[in-house]
C-alpha cells in the first residue's frame, strides 16, 4: 500500500476508515512467523517511575524495511492501556481483528499473536522486531504521548512558536517526535503525532481519537 493510502486511512473518520480495509491487504498478516522463545540475552528494559493509569485509542500507520531491505507498510487501529509500569498495546486491522497484543513491563515483555503460543523476552523492542518486523518505541511512547520527553535520557525539545505552552518536537534516543495536532477544547492532549528514526529506517504515524 502506498503511503498516500495510509494517510487517507489516518485522516478518515473512524467509520469511513473501516471501509478502506476491503481495498488493501494488511502487511502484518504476511510477517514471518517465529517460534516461542525464552528470555533474550539483551539487557532488561529500563525501569521507569510508576505513573497514573492512562488509556489511548487511535489509528496507526507504519513504514519500515523488512529483513530483505524491502519497504513495507502496515496500518490499523490500536488500544493502549497503561497501569503503573505495565503497558498493554493491542494492534488490530481496520476490520477490528486482533493482530498482536504486546504487554511490556520493566522486567519482561510478552507478545501474543493469533493462534500461536505467546512469545516472551526481556525487551519489548527486540520482541516486536523479531515477531512483526518492526518495533514501536513503547518505553518512549509512555512519555511522548503525554507529551513530554522521557526522563531516562537526554532530549531536545522545541515549543510551538504560536502556542508556547505546547511542544512542537522532541528529539530523543534517535527518534524525532513531531506533534502535528492537538485536540480542540474541551478535549485535551495530542491528536496527531509522527515518529521517525533513520537507522534502521522507521516512520510511525499515530492519530489519537479523543
Amino acid at each position: 500500500m502506498r503511503l498516500s493510502s495510509l494517510d487517507t486511512f489516518l485522516r478518515a473518520p473512524r467509520r469511513a476508515a473501516l471501509g478502506l480495509a476491503a481495498a488493501a491487504a494488511l502487511v502484518l498478516s504476511g510477517c514471518a512467523s517465529v517460534k516461542p522463545q525464552g528470555p533474550s540475552t539483551s539487557n532488561a528494559a529500563t525501569a521507569v517511575t510508576a505513573q497514573t493509569s492512562r488509556a489511548y485509542q487511535g489509528r496507526f500507520a507504519v513504514q519500515y524495511n523488512d529483513q530483505n531491505g524491502q519497504q513495507r507498510n502496515a496500518y490499523g487501529n490500536f488500544s493502549w492501556q497503561e497501569t503503573g509500569d505495565t503497558v498493554t498495546l493491542q494492534l488490530r486491522n481496520p476490520l477490528g481483528q486482533t493482530l498482536a497484543i504486546v504487554t511490556s513491563s520493566p522486567a519482561s515483555a510478552t507478545l501474543e499473536l493469533p493462534n500461536r503460543q505467546p512469545l516472551t523476552a526481556d525487551n519489548v523492542s527486540t520482541l516486536m522486531q523479531n515477531a512483526l518486523g518492526f518495533a514501536l518505541p513503547v518505553e518512549g511512547l509512555r512519555y511522548w504521548l503525554q507529551p513530554s520527553p522521557a526522563p531516562t535520557s537526554r532530549a531536545k525539545t522545541e515549543k510551538d512558536p504560536q502556542q508556547p505552552s505546547r511542544l512542537k518536537e522532541i528529539t530523543q534516543d534517535g527518534w524525532t517526535i513531531d506533534y502535528l495536532a492537538y485536540a480542540e477544547a474541551p478535549a485535551t492532549g495530542v491528536k496527531r503525532v509522527n515518529l521517525t528514526r533513520d537507522e534502521p529506517p522507521l516512520d510511525i504515524k499515530l492519530v489519537l481519537d479523543q
